[in-house]
């Protein structure tokens, strides 16, 4: 299955351009993005939109765009379960940002079903994460959901790990860590 991943700014190159000139199964955004950064999706409508909105996001354009809102929901195509979970770790009160305590993430996700596929805006707690950084800590309820649940894949935005720190993997779980764009074949 090819994926075309999306997050925390605008692809490069043109997603129709994208779409035309790669296999695309499915598109998948992962937050801090805008309609405006994704208005080409409308354009689109033969391939499933999936995502999450980030701390960032209005909570208001999915369906403009015609993109599945994966919080705390499940989507199956072509053999893969997909799940989804918003916002990062509240870092600051704001009535407009998408933010969750610890307690409460963990709360959300502890009888949330087992995915093959989750896409997640926030990294989980101490993989891909700054824990320095009050903004961009990951959170325990997605750490202990690969742990206990054990997802195939877990995709992410959010943080900004270098090649020094970048976690490919947790336990079983490959972690696929997305800035704009990235085309990824998952099996």
């Amino acid at each position: 299955m090819n994926i075309l991943a999306i997050a925390d700014r605008a692809p490069k190159q043109s997603i129709l351009e994208i779409v035309r000139t790669q296999p695309i199964d499915i598109i998948c955004t992962l937050g801090d993005l805008d309609f405006f950064a994704l208005q080409e999706l409308q354009q689109i409508t033969d391939i499933p939109k999936l995502g999450v909105y980030g701390n960032h996001c209005s909570g208001n354009y999915f369906d403009q765009l015609g993109i599945t809102n994966m919080h705390l929901n499940t989507f199956e195509y072509k053999g893969m379960t997909f799940g989804g979970f918003e916002g990062s770790l509240r870092y600051k009160e704001s009535k407009y940002a998408i933010m969750y305590t610890q307690e409460e993430a963990r709360e959300m996700l502890k009888d949330f079903p087992h995915v093959d596929i989750m896409l997640a805006h926030s990294p989980p707690q101490d993989i891909n994460d700054e824990p320095d950084s009050s903004s961009h800590k990951g959170l325990l309820g997605l750490r202990e959901y690969i742990e206990y649940k054990s997802p195939k894949y877990f995709l992410h935005g959010h943080t900004y790990p270098t090649a020094d720190t970048l976690v490919k993997t947790y336990l079983d779980t490959n972690i696929i860590y997305v800035f704009e764009e990235a085309i990824l074949t998952l099996d």
